[in-house]
């Protein structure tokens, strides 16, 4: 019986079985969009705190990060379903990289889906958590966590574990 392996050869968290790939994927994917929405939900239920490094509170963000692109408007959503379908549509064309990337692509990738989701529910992207403390920044979610650890372990990956593998080859 073959066994899954959850690391490359370049000690990289992988995945090599294409069955089991669709079962973690798709929990993986349920519990990121799961935690975001229901984080969301509390916000959008009324709460908020105002703390001395960060405040929660809700806004719907009609565009994307420091809410640039909000003069498209509806199309917004749209352009971001053809950028995740095009994602998507490559990794399954190149089936080795997604495997080689299959952890970081599970939080991305439902992470997106999130966030586009509460465009057609909401109107617009339900962000919550703005940090203040040195400086201001964009008010974000959860999502956007998900999304940036995956677009971190794919840089990690590539920069440090990748090019370590190719030495040793």
């Amino acid at each position: 019986m073959k066994q899954t392996k959850f690391i490359n050869k370049s000690g990289f968290l992988s995945l090599n079985n294409p069955k089991k790939a669709l079962f973690y994927g798709g929990l993986i994917g349920f519990f990121v969009i799961l935690l975001d929405q229901i984080s969301k939900y509390v916000f959008l239920g009324g709460y908020t705190y105002t703390g001395e490094f960060f405040n929660l509170y809700l806004v719907i963000n009609k565009g994307v990060s420091f809410s640039m692109f909000a003069f498209l408007g509806e199309y917004l959503k749209y352009i971001q379903i053809a950028i995740l379908l095009a994602v998507v549509v490559f990794f399954i064309k190149h089936k080795e990289s997604f495997f080689e990337y299959f952890f970081a692509l599970m939080l991305i990738i439902p992470a997106g889906i999130s966030n586009i989701s509460d465009r057609f529910v909401h109107g617009g992207v339900v962000d919550f958590f703005a940090w203040h403390y040195g400086f201001d920044f964009a008010v974000f979610n959860l999502a956007d966590v998900f999304i940036n650890i995956g677009i971190f372990l794919i840089i990690f990956y590539e920069i440090f574990l990748k090019k370590g593998c190719k030495k040793d080859d």
